[in-house]
């Protein structure tokens, strides 16, 4: 699966000093491991892209990207991705789009370890 990242994503990337990390993109449904938010309502229309220092193993799909960025995805998150994949900034926004039009209009970026942490700690916390 091949995507294109526009120059303004990239300047923000590398302004927010994330274009040498591990990237994911995956679709938050409420269903994945780093999913923020969703439920059956958002599925497949809510997309964040993950900041991870090393690669994860559920993750292993490398989208091939113009920008040379370390970017993954998922078996079940490729569902949801067709030709004409491009990241953009639009509005101050991060766009998802193909050649159908946008899928998201305001991507997220978050740090997968927080997350999990998060996680961990309301799972903890409600034992």
């Amino acid at each position: 699966m091949k995507i294109t990242i526009t120059e303004t994503v990239l300047q923000l990337l590398k302004h927010k000093k994330l274009d040498d990390k591990v990237l994911l993109l995956v679709t938050d449904d409420g269903g994945g491991k780093y999913s923020l938010q969703g439920g059956a309502c958002s599925i497949g229309a809510k997309f964040t892209l993950i900041v991870l220092d090393e690669p994860d193993q559920l993750y292993q799909i490398k989208l091939e990207n113009n920008a040379n960025l370390d970017l993954y995805t998922s078996d079940y998150d490729l569902v949801f991705f067709t030709d004409g994949l491009t990241l953009d900034l639009q509005h101050y926004q991060i766009t998802l789009k193909d050649n159908g039009g946008i899928l998201d209009g305001a991507v997220q970026i978050a740090n997968g370890q927080d997350i999990i942490a998060a996680f961990n700690k309301g799972t903890t916390a409600n034992n």
